[in-house]
């Protein structure tokens, strides 16, 4: 009786999420041309509001931990579902995405990547798509924002393992940026497909940057040993049990 309690306060929470995110995109949309940084400010609203809708309508409550970079920094984060997207993009500042190119077709979202600086990438060729990311993120090293990357290029779900790829090094060297890790637990509550939302305390924590100048191998090793580390602590601290290591 209470998963199927639980799966209809899902739906009903959904259906408004996605409601709400044309409403909200739109009726921004004339802020956004009055003045460009408004655009951030109706990202907050909207990631805000389905924080708060979750913490009451299914129950999953949200924190962020550690210190939310404010400056011009990569931010290497674990990537379980959408909600560690909103998580981001919640608290962030100045955020920006390296994204699909194919979305630069998708009309709102288009008007709103372009007014945070994010990165359109063609993800189809790695050794391009690298080169691409690497160019237009310097292009944009005068306009200050956090760059949010996800190292293992895709979801990956609560407890799973997959392997880091090396775009986050490469970016991390050719930028000269610090690289702030993060971590999260939101894939025990939100899984990457389904409609079920689970309650409990999703987080989002935020790791000490590491500093430029590490060679390419041990940034690596540094940033895969931050985030896995810290989501691994968060999963448990969540109730998952087993997790691939």
């Amino acid at each position: 009786m209470w998963n199927a309690i639980q799966w209809v306060r899902s739906l009903l929470f959904i259906t408004q999420m996605y409601i709400m995110l044309p409403l909200v995109g739109f009726l921004g949309v004339p802020l956004v041309w009055i003045k460009r940084d408004n655009a951030f400010k109706v990202i907050h609203f909207y990631c805000n509001w389905v924080r708060w809708t979750a913490s009451w309508m299914v129950g999953l409550k949200s924190e962020i931990r550690g210190e939310v970079p404010t400056g011009e920094v990569l931010i290497a984060a674990k990537h379980q579902s959408f909600f560690d997207i909103l998580l981001l993009a919640s608290v962030l500042p100045r955020l920006k995405f390296i994204y699909k190119s194919q979305l630069k077709w998708a009309p709102i979202i288009n008007i709103y990547a372009i007014y945070t600086n994010s990165v359109p990438v063609n993800r189809g060729k790695k050794g391009a798509a690298i080169k691409q990311m690497v160019a237009a993120v310097k292009d944009g090293q005068k306009k200050p924002g956090q760059l949010v990357i996800f190292p293992q290029g895709t979801r990956v779900a609560a407890g799973s393992k997959k392997p880091y790829k090396v775009g986050t090094g490469v970016l991390y060297n050719e930028t000269g940026q610090p690289v702030v890790p993060a971590s999260t637990n939101v894939g025990v509550f939100w899984k990457r497909h389904g409609i079920m939302r689970y309650p409990g305390v999703a987080v989002l924590e935020f790791h000490d940057p590491i500093e430029p100048g590490l060679a390419l191998d041990a940034f690596m090793e540094r940033v895969e040993d931050a985030v896995e580390t810290g989501s691994n602590a968060l999963m448990r601290e969540a109730g998952l049990k087993e997790i691939e290591t």
